[in-house]
């Protein structure tokens, strides 16, 4: 038929050539006599063909059933394209035809840090310098999985393909050498720029039986990566591919990646050190060393003690920085630095390590910025930028330097509302919110203080700026009253207990719904309660009779009551208190009232019942009979704390917030994971109540009254909720204990209490963070009873924890709380943690303002008895022998 070449376009995008009815491969070099375009090796060499492809490969078709019949298949394309496709012409409308066919081969995401990227379709090049079965066995392993394949006979071809393509595996025969030497062929790929990324395999001939297995370092020393047995087996071929794409190619590609971060360091305005974790200097970005006057080859490869320090630094400062990385901690603080021409320059520094191979520190990242204090510093860092760059790039710099630091001249900082803005220590500040706040019209009161502040530094000593400058970074955090977990975060126990209880677990996991049962029981008649409070059994009104006592002992009422010790107790508080006369409603409607929220407490939680619900109200009544919490509250405030007493853990399910969040459950979707089960309890309490007028307590008070009473009451319950109680407390000693004690401390006189009291009433804000503290003290004030009483409890809220870490495993949730595994735990070491953590303090606070003397004796001793447990290695709430009594 002739001699007129046919071009063939796989599915995958891959090209053949053909040249004639003799030829059974579809890979020889071919030569089109017609015209002036020239087929050499692999690659149209003319530019009177700009039409042909550049570079020829395999075509894609179904592999063979078996190798027999697989060269005459091969065959077949080409003779019916020849058929159909004009000589001259051929080339370019085969190639166009074919192409709609070509198959789209899908991308890869690769994640690499919290980079995601997107791999595109792996390229490979096969170099055989004659087509056999071996090359037949790769270029099928390329079709299944989806590769695009070129395929070149010579080195030139090779080499030239692999500068247009930048393929990703290499393929090279180094089975015979009498047609291309492929060491050579390895090393000048290798000479060139793109091979640093690409992984070349080397074909080597099977070894017979008895012959020794040769060593690998000479591929490896030419620049081989890997070797592979000859084996023509496609699946042979094509597990190798897959392994080198999953292994070398994907490292390689998420390598290649890092190029973009090293960038994003070199244009990074801020100095930027990274060492090993033997302080090796590793890399320095461009600012660094205009700040520091080095040249990035005088400082890699040295230890950072090789460098001369300040002496202006403190003498225990590194030891000081050492001891916080070492541990895994970031360190940052301002720190002396000696630049190479022997100034001493201050500076900003922040110190992260990084955790690498085994879990243990690999790196040290430093952020260092200029901390121009004083003038003196700014004119080192301008002069040597002087030094540094050309009189354009100078000017350049200088006056982006200026826009940035002379905040007089800039529209978006607090000169615009402040004349005193031009604080020095703030001007190398790159912040914008901070630049935001300070433009801003509306001034909240932390935007004043942070304004005062600036002001005051602007000509403070270089020791009060820089204490004023760390007051700055501190006001800038989110959580103010939540204090970052020092030497007490390495105890675990202490870990789980703040994850468990001050977090809301946001962590999702589908398909893990966890939904409790809500029965909201409206029907009360079938409960026997009394018709009055004077219509109590014997047994019931003698335990009532100590119930103003701290000491009251709550589980005797729960063992008589038949686990209903709310409706007894809060008869009993209630008409002490003259509930029923404040919010005139008659005692049945309040017997029916108390009835109903004792129903929806499920008797079947260890900790979180209605004998736990009791337990809280007889603390609170008990704090609210004290002088100063007595002399600082109105009586509506004492019906709302009682009444929140009550409510404020009804329909709990058992399980904690961080639970309900990560299980998904319909309250925490409802309530946005936020406060899910103290939302939970006021919304369904007052659902409860005003459902039906037989148990509605509220029906005949003012509306006013009302919503005053009702905003009190959810203000308190809201208060129990864990992830805020820093605040609360911290709120507390600041707005109350500080100011009562400097009151005291200058006033001697007799009345100087009620005045403080006094003063107290007078602000609304005060009595709100008094009933917070006041409910939170009485939730949490287990540690504070009596030992026998302390014991029970811990022993039923550690219960508690231990079902909800079993049913976490059961459910595959996350495991909030680690510690709480009922195989594992120690209850002393849990206790010590709580007490430590969240209950000295604040008891300590409310203890200044309520004088609660037995109170804080009960916690010293409670505390004394859960250090022995633990010094004796006791995981238990006693000692194995006073269990056997």
């Amino acid at each position: 038929m002739g001699c007129a070449p046919s071009i063939h376009v796989s599915q995958s995008g891959v090209i053949y050539c053909r040249d004639s009815d003799e030829s059974n491969s579809p890979h020889q070099t071919t030569t089109i006599s017609q015209g002036t375009a020239t087929l050499h090796g692999l690659f149209i060499r003319t530019d009177a063909a700009d039409s042909i492809p550049s570079v020829l490969a395999y075509q894609s078709r179904q592999p063979p059933p078996s190798a027999g019949p697989r060269r005459k298949e091969r065959r077949e394309p080409g003779a019916s394209a020849r058929a159909r496709t004009p000589r001259c012409c051929g080339i370019e409308a085969e190639t166009q035809t074919s192409n709609a066919s070509v198959k789209q081969v899908s991308t890869t995401e690769v994640q690499i840090g919290p980079m995601r990227l997107t791999q595109d379709p792996i390229q490979v090049l096969l170099i055989f310098a004659k087509e056999d079965n071996q090359s037949d066995g790769f270029w099928w392993a390329c079709d299944r999985a989806g590769y695009r394949c070129n395929i070149a006979r010579t080195p030139e071809s090779a080499l030239e393909c692999f500068l247009d393509k930048h393929q990703e595996i290499i393929v090279i025969d180094h089975r015979n050498s009498r047609y291309f030497d492929a060491e050579d062929i390895c090393r000048s790929i290798r000479a060139t720029k793109p091979s640093e990324h690409t992984v070349i395999l080397a074909v080597v001939p099977r070894i017979s039986a008895g012959q020794e297995e040769t060593s690998v370092l000479p591929l490896l020393n030419a620049g081989f990566d890997r070797q592979f047995m000859e084996n023509s087996s496609i699946t042979a071929c094509y597990n190798e591919l897959v392994q080198i794409e999953h292994g070398e190619v994907r490292s390689q590609f998420k390598l290649r990646a890092c190029n973009a971060v090293f960038t994003a360091l070199d244009h990074c305005q801020e100095a930027i050190e990274i060492t090993s974790e033997d302080h090796v200097i590793q890399y320095v970005n461009p600012a660094f060393e205009q700040m520091m006057g080095y040249h990035k080859g005088e400082l890699i490869g040295k230890e950072l003690t090789e460098l001369p320090k300040s002496d202006k630094n403190c003498a225990d400062l590194l030891d000081t920085i050492n001891t916080f990385i070492k541990k895994g901690k970031e360190w940052q603080g301002v720190y002396y630095a000696r630049r190479k021409s022997g100034d001493s320059i201050q500076q900003h520094v922040k110190i992260t390590p990084v955790i690498g191979q085994g879990g243990k520190i690999r790196h040290f990242v430093s952020l260092k910025r200029l901390h121009c204090a004083n003038e003196n510093n700014k004119q080192l860092y301008k002069s040597h930028r002087d030094e540094k760059y050309t009189e354009d790039n100078s000017q350049s710099e200088s006056h982006s330097f200026k826009c940035k630091n002379r905040r007089k001249d800039s529209t978006d900082v607090k000169s615009i509302t402040s004349q005193s803005s031009d604080a020095p220590s703030l001007q190398t500040r790159r912040y914008s919110s901070m630049a935001r706040i300070h433009s801003m019209t509306i001034e909240a009161p932390i935007t004043k203080v942070i304004n005062i502040i600036n002001a005051a530094q602007e000509n403070s000593p270089i020791t009060v700026a820089e204490a004023l400058d760390r007051v700055l970074e501190i006001l800038r955090t989110t959580e103010l009253y939540s204090p970052q977990l020092g030497t007490k975060d390495e105890d675990p126990h202490t870990s789980d207990l703040v994850g468990g209880l001050m977090t809301d677990g946001l962590r999702r996991l589908s398909g893990n719904e966890y939904v409790f049962s809500k029965n909201m029981n409206l029907s009360h008649s079938h409960l026997s309660v009394p018709n009055t409070i004077n219509d109590v059994p014997p047994c019931i009104a003698q335990l009532l009779d100590n119930e103003e006592s701290w000491d009251f002992n709550i589980f005797e009422l729960e063992a008589v009551t038949n686990k209903r010790p709310l409706v007894y107790l809060g008869l009993k508080v209630f008409a002490r208190f003259g509930v029923s006369e404040f919010l005139n409603c008659s005692e049945a409607t309040l017997r029916a009232w108390l009835q109903v929220i004792e129903a929806n407490y499920h008797s079947s939680n260890s900790y979180h019942n209605s004998t736990h619900a009791a337990d809280v109200l007889h603390a609170t009544a008990f704090f609210l009979r004290k002088e100063r919490v007595k002399g600082s509250l109105d009586h509506l405030d004492e019906v709302a704390a009682l009444i929140a007493a009550t409510i404020h853990d009804v329909d709990h399910p058992g399980r904690t917030n961080s639970f309900l969040c990560n299980a998904g459950s319909e309250l925490a979707v409802l309530y946005n994971d936020t406060a899910v089960l103290e939302s939970h309890h006021t919304a369904l309490a007052f659902q409860l109540t005003t459902k039906d007028s037989k148990c509605n307590i509220f029906k005949n008070i003012d509306r006013n009254h009302y919503r005053t009473l009702r905003q009190a009451i959810i203000d308190m319950v809201l208060a129990t909720e864990m992830t805020k109680h820093f605040e609360h407390v911290n709120k507390f000693v600041n707005s109350i204990n500080k100011p009562m004690a400097s009151e005291e401390t200058s006033s001697h006189s007799e009345g100087s209490d009620c005045e403080c009291t006094a003063n107290i009433k007078n602000f609304p804000d005060n009595q709100t963070l008094i009933k917070r503290m006041m409910i939170k003290c009485a939730d949490v004030a287990n540690p504070c009873r009596p030992l026998e009483l302390c014991i029970e409890w811990a022993g039923r809220i550690s219960e508690e924890y231990f079902a909800q870490t079993d049913e976490e495993k059961r459910q595959g949730l996350p495991v909030v709380m680690p510690v709480f595994d009922r195989n594992t735990c120690s209850i002393p070491k849990s206790q010590i943690s709580f007490i430590d953590y969240f209950i000295t303090d604040m008891f300590d606070a409310w203890d200044a303002f309520a004088h609660l003397p037995v109170l804080m004796q009960h916690l010293a001793n409670n505390y004394k008895h859960w250090k022995t447990l633990d010094e004796l290695k006791c995981k238990s709430l006693r000692l194995p022998s006073e269990n056997n009594n």
